[in-house]
Formats: C-alpha cells, sequence, structure tokens
C-alpha cells in the first residue's frame, strides 16, 4: 500500500505533461505546516535560457511567477486543464509596435477612488496573448503582465515621448550574464541573492533575475553597473 500510494503521489515529468506553454493548468501548493491552497493560472512562457523556469500568471493576480513547475516539491497535483486559451490577434499593430520598448506613466485606481500614476518600462508583448504586455515598474520592479492597449484607448496609459525607443537585440539568447549570481543590498543593508536567468531581447542592458526563495521575476539593469 505504501509503494501504491507513493506512486499515485508522484509529479508528472514534462514529457507526460508535454509543452505546458499557452495552457490552464491547476495545481496544490504546500507551504511547510501551513494547510493546502488550490490555484488556478496561465503558463506565459518557459525561459529559453532556463528551460526549467516557467512564466505563470495565477488568476487574479497580475504578477508574473517565476515557478519550476515539474520539480518544486510544494507544488501538489499538477494538471493541465481541458479548457482551450482563446489566442486573439491584436487589433491595433502599430499601436502594440508603439508600446514595446517605451517607458510610460500607468495610472491605477485605488479602492478608495485615489489614483496613482506608476512609472516603468513596457518590456515585450505576450506572444500568443498579443493583447497582454510584459511590464515592469520602477518603484517595484517585479515583472507584472496587463492588457495595456485597453488601458492606453481609456487614458490610463501614456507613453513618455521625450524617451527614445530601448536598443533592440536579436534572438541571440547567449550573454555572459545569463546564469551568473548575484547580491542585492536592500535599504536596511540586508542582502538577498538571486540568479540572472534571462536577457529581454528589447532592451540590452535589461535582465529577469530570480532571488533565493522568491517565487517573483524581477526586472533590473545590469550592464551600466559593471565596471
Amino acid at each position: 500500500m505504501t509503494s501504491l500510494k507513493k506512486k499515485s503521489r508522484r509529479k508528472p515529468s514534462s514529457q507526460a505533461l508535454g509543452n505546458i506553454v499557452g495552457c490552464r493548468i491547476s495545481h496544490g501548493w504546500k507551504e511547510g505546516n501551513e494547510p493546502v491552497t488550490h490555484w488556478k493560472a496561465i503558463i506565459l512562457g518557459q525561459l529559453p535560457t532556463n528551460p526549467s523556469l516557467y512564466l505563470v500568471k495565477y488568476d487574479g493576480i497580475d504578477s508574473v511567477y517565476g515557478q519550476e513547475l515539474h520539480s518544486d516539491e510544494r507544488i501538489l497535483n499538477l494538471k493541465v486543464l481541458p479548457h482551450k486559451v482563446v489566442f486573439l490577434q491584436v487589433r491595433d499593430v502599430h499601436l502594440a509596435s508603439a508600446l514595446v520598448c517605451r517607458e510610460v506613466q500607468h495610472k491605477f485606481e485605488g479602492k478608495d477612488g485615489s489614483e496613482d500614476n506608476w512609472s516603468g518600462m513596457v518590456l515585450a508583448q505576450v506572444p500568443f496573448l498579443q493583447d497582454y504586455f510584459y511590464i515592469s515598474y520602477k518603484k517595484d520592479p517585479v515583472l507584472y503582465v496587463y492588457q495595456l492597449l485597453d488601458d492606453y484607448k481609456e487614458g490610463n496609459l501614456h507613453i513618455i515621448p521625450e524617451t527614445p525607443l530601448a536598443e533592440a537585440r536579436s534572438g541571440d539568447d547567449n550573454d555572459f550574464l545569463i546564469g551568473s549570481w548575484v547580491q542585492y543590498t536592500r535599504d536596511d543593508g540586508s542582502k538577498k541573492f538571486g540568479k540572472v536567468v534571462y536577457k529581454v531581447l528589447a532592451n540590452s542592458t535589461v535582465y529577469f533575475i530570480k532571488f533565493l526563495g522568491d517565487l517573483h521575476i524581477y526586472v533590473y539593469t545590469l550592464v551600466s553597473n559593471i565596471t
């Protein structure tokens, strides 16, 4: 009975799940002695420079998580859901192209009706959900995903006109910083350590970093800090 129980709970292999980018998934999450929580999400991408790491957007959450879906023991009963994701074609190709690589002001409304403008940079379109864009903000350098075309047309997103387009990159993912360990010093002097996992093709100086013990993907400019 013990061996059967262990076999039934074994995590499915990546080969068994196949290519799950673009699919909806569900799984449980067990952290220490906390009760199991249940989540649904869509897989936005798989990093070519770090294939074990998936970009995951959970329902009701705008930030993007970096999850090692096939190896993280906290993930339980991972399933690919049968519901198909509708791949919508972008309605305004010119506007979508104009947003990528640009600095923007993004207006958010709080629960109390107050408004707050966040400065950020649009990094890329989500390849199969082209009305969604990856974006990161100066005061919160986590990777987010939003439907920016709608926000722009509703007057909640403005391109900062004096900012030039960032330097675009070719499709070559090879870079000497990818895979390097980095150290970040917080305002209180404490440090955290992470690994450079991806270079943003739309900007030659911007990288994704995954810190130890943190599921978020962080976006930082690194080259200007290297001597």
